[in-house]
């Protein structure tokens, strides 16, 4: 049975979890385009019980995948929890057993168990569909029927949540952190997977301490490790205290190494204190390195090391410049855009390359104030010529992360549609969007009603049907 349910601002809302598996042909206003044909996957945190913690993070439900098939002009909606491990024991059981970051709370069933929630991205590579969280390895789960296929054992351990595709070689690059025999260590795994799925490199090495490293960078020849101070500790945890939290008195690190080299050729270039948790893109220039990231002044969700709340404000757009031919290994800092916002996206044919067209979720109303993340807009930003469009949603609705889909495989860079889920407020539902890409201003060309609500998730990709041309990469 479940627990007697707590408040929690997690909890509560478009944040509350959804418990039951739909499958729904949605109504359809406007005109969907015929080039559209595929799969919209987006995942999300979903308890599937009451939790245990009374302080339960977003961060720690187990994970659900929502499907959006869209063919013909019409759109089929399918959600399923991931059937990992630990859901499959708490659904035997009838009730939590695992408390998330608070592991002194774990019934006892739970202890010496995977506690793997595989709930924060959704990526098609080598053939198959990966949910993804950065303490597990890749959890497979069926194309269509989202039916479990298990852990993929290659990558040899946990897996970033955000691994990069090449898309010009179609290599998965990850990285895993916390990968020592002690538990928050500051050993950090780089690996590379081939186009056909074989694990081809895996080297770990030593972080300048315990970072809790959601996400990473890519260039053409090079790869970006930042470790910011959302530090994790044992000795912390073991005094009561925060085992992950943010310590402003620490430097920032972001370690920079070609692909091709030894991890002995890390060069750590530094900052003042800050926090990213996600990327745009990032790309190579005249000797220098170029990354455009979602730059917070302190980790948002997180306690400080004394347990005290930490600071919540929301981030913006900023370029991180790194002079790989210079004696300073200090990193440029410049504001690229005003707007707070989260989940930038961008047409990922040009992963690691220069590039124009960027978008994400804004918040125009000031309603980050506190927790939780709050976004009412949709933003497109063209980095070249620094103009933006912007979408506002009604006054009460929030939005997802957006997703590009190319227009063919050969189209201009931004060419195509934006994709994005809608909170409903007033009628607690959801609307599936769908955008010309470079003129969101004008608002949708298509909507797709769901009859209930989506809960806000954290990521999703476009996989396209095996029918239909597959987007390459573009030259700038």
């Amino acid at each position: 049975m479940d627990r007697r349910p707590s408040i929690n601002p997690y909890l509560m809302g478009n944040f509350a979890p959804i418990r039951s598996e739909d499958d729904f042909t949605l109504q359809v206003r406007g005109e969907l385009p015929a080039g559209i044909r595929g799969t919209l996957y987006r995942i999300g945190p979903n308890p599937q019980f009451e939790p245990r913690d009374p302080h339960h993070h977003w961060f720690a439900g187990d994970g659900m995948v929502h499907a959006f098939h869209i063919e013909g002009g019409t759109v089929t909606y399918r959600n399923r929890y991931v059937r990992t491990p630990k859901w499959e024991w708490e659904h035997a059981a009838g009730r939590s057993l695992f408390a998330g970051f608070n592991t002194a709370l774990n019934d006892p069933l739970a202890q010496g168990r995977d506690a793997g929630v595989a709930n924060t991205n959704i990526l098609h590579h080598a053939g198959r569909l990966l949910a993804l969280n950065e303490s597990s390895p890749p959890f497979e789960v069926a194309h269509g029927s989202l039916e479990p296929c298990g852990y993929v054992s290659g990558p040899g351990g946990r897996v970033t949540a955000h691994p990069k595709v090449d898309p010009r070689t179609g290599e998965l690059v990850w990285f895993a952190y916390d990968v020592g025999e002690a538990p928050l260590s500051a050993t950090v795994r780089y690996g590379v997977t081939d186009a056909r799925g074989r694990v081809i490199r895996r080297d770990d090495f030593q972080a300048p301490y315990c970072s809790m490293m959601h996400d990473f960078l890519v260039t053409e020849h090079y790869v970006l490790f930042p470790v910011l101070p959302l530090t994790g500790s044992v000795e912390r945890a073991a005094r009561g205290l925060p085992a992950i939290a943010w310590e402003p008195s620490r430097a920032a690190y972001v370690g920079v190494m070609r692909r091709d080299a030894d991890v002995s050729t890390l060069r750590w270039f530094n900052t003042e204190a800050c926090h990213v948790f996600h990327p745009m893109n990032a790309w190579e220039a005249d000797g220098r390195l170029f990354a455009d990231v979602f730059r917070y002044d302190a980790a948002p969700m997180f306690p400080l090391a004394d347990g005290t709340a930490g600071p919540h404000g929301m981030a913006r757009l900023w370029r991180w410049t790194f002079d790989l031919s210079g004696a300073s290994d200090t990193i440029r800092q410049e504001p690229i855009d005003d707007l707070e916002g989260e989940f930038p996206r961008f047409d990922e044919r040009r992963t690691g390359l220069p590039y124009r067209h960027g978008w994400y979720g804004a918040d125009l109303h000031g309603e980050n104030t506190c927790e939780p993340l709050r976004l009412n807009a949709l933003v497109h930003l063209d980095v070249k010529t620094g103009q933006r469009q912007v979408y506002a949603l009604p006054r009460g609705d929030l939005v997802s992360e957006p997703v590009f889909i190319p227009r063919s495989a050969t189209a201009a860079e931004g060419d195509g549609w934006l994709t994005a889920v809608v909170w409903r407020a007033a009628e607690n539902r959801s609307d599936l969007l769908v955008f010309e890409a470079l003129d969101i201003g004008r608002g949708p060309i298509a909507t797709a009603a769901v009859p209930r609500r989506v809960p806000f998730g954290f990521h999703g990709n476009w996989v396209v049907d095996a029918s239909a041309p597959r987007p390459g990469a573009q030259e700038a």
